[in-house]
């Protein structure tokens, strides 16, 4: 997670006053509001980060929490870090996009209402009606997170048990993953069964198991070979997500060749089916007998072959 250095944000210092932060925030929400900077994305961002960084340094007891973390880690504008060696296990984003998730990690999506619903009448004495600030009705509110699944839990579907951290409170979720998710799809859950408010979007992450990966909708798994069934053929029992096949193995193949299987890839949620691509890997078996020593000496002996010409 990127740290967010709001004091740079908002071009003051640790010493500067309430006063002196509430003149710069409102100097540079002026300059980069979205109102003054039409189709302008970069504007719309920083105006973003102005609003987030007053959230926190415009608050005393934010303010407060803020400090006590930057001051005991040596941390910059920009660095990455792992919030779970912090005792933060999970982050969020507000589903509108105002607040990051480092924002979130402290204070669970909750605001003061001092940047949010900012008003460029405020700046102008105004005369001219904003469409930012005055929203008919409240959003409903939405987190964000990640959550990952393993290759075969998105194929044939499965109910992950989820722990969320909102506010210092912990939840506990029960997810059904819908079978034949891809990865980066957002499943959307229902907050309210357990106590939260608003909904949690989860993005959906599949982790490749070291032998199986996802290509589109193809699957590419590695599978090893002895030089005596590489060189001769025939053919091997394979695993796939649905079941153990028979493969035929080509008389000569070498490390790194592919074998096409038709329609024994990934299904999606639509019922789009991929093919499965058996990458072949040559291995030399790790202990040797005495005769197989010998017999290799007598094949070594017998080969004219040179790899390496």
């Amino acid at each position: 997670m990127e740290y967010k250095d709001y004091y740079k944000i908002l071009e003051v210092d640790k010493n500067s006053s309430q006063n002196d932060i509430k003149k710069s925030y409102r100097r540079l929400a002026k300059k980069y509001h979205p109102d003054l900077n039409p189709n302008d994305n970069k504007a719309q961002e920083k105006f973003k980060e102005i609003n987030e960084a007053y959230e926190v340094l415009g608050d005393e007891e934010k303010k407060k929490k803020y400090d006590t973390f930057g001051s005991s880690y040596d941390f910059s504008g920009g660095s990455n870090f792992d919030p779970s060696q912090y005792g933060y296990s999970y982050s969020y984003s507000d589903g509108s996009g105002d607040f990051s998730d480092f924002f979130n990690m402290f204070f669970g999506g909750s605001t003061s209402g001092k940047s949010r619903g900012f008003n460029i009448n405020d700046l102008f004495g105004g005369g001219r009606t904003s469409g930012f600030g005055n929203r008919a009705e409240p959003q409903r509110q939405s987190y964000e997170s990640e959550l990952s699944i393993s290759l075969d839990e998105g194929f044939t579907g499965t109910t992950k048990e989820v722990s969320l951290n909102f506010g210092g409170e912990v939840k506990r979720l029960s997810i059904k993953i819908p079978k034949g998710i891809l990865p980066g799809k957002k499943l959307k859950v229902k907050g309210e069964k357990w106590g939260i408010q608003g909904d949690i979007i989860f993005k959906i992450n599949l982790i490749d198991d070291g032998k199986n990966r996802l290509d589109n909708l193809d699957i590419i798994s590695k599978t090893n070979l002895l030089p005596w069934e590489a060189a001769l053929g025939g053919k091997i029992v394979v695993s796939t997500l649905d079941g153990k096949i028979k493969v035929n193995i080509p008389k000569g193949i070498i490390s790194g060749k592919k074998i096409r299987v038709p329609n024994k890839g990934y299904i999606d949620m639509k019922e789009n089916r991929g093919d499965l691509y058996i990458e072949v890997n040559i291995v030399n078996p790790p202990n040797l007998s005495e005769e197989e020593i010998k017999l290799y000496e007598e094949l070594s002996e017998l080969s004219k072959y040179n790899p390496r010409e």
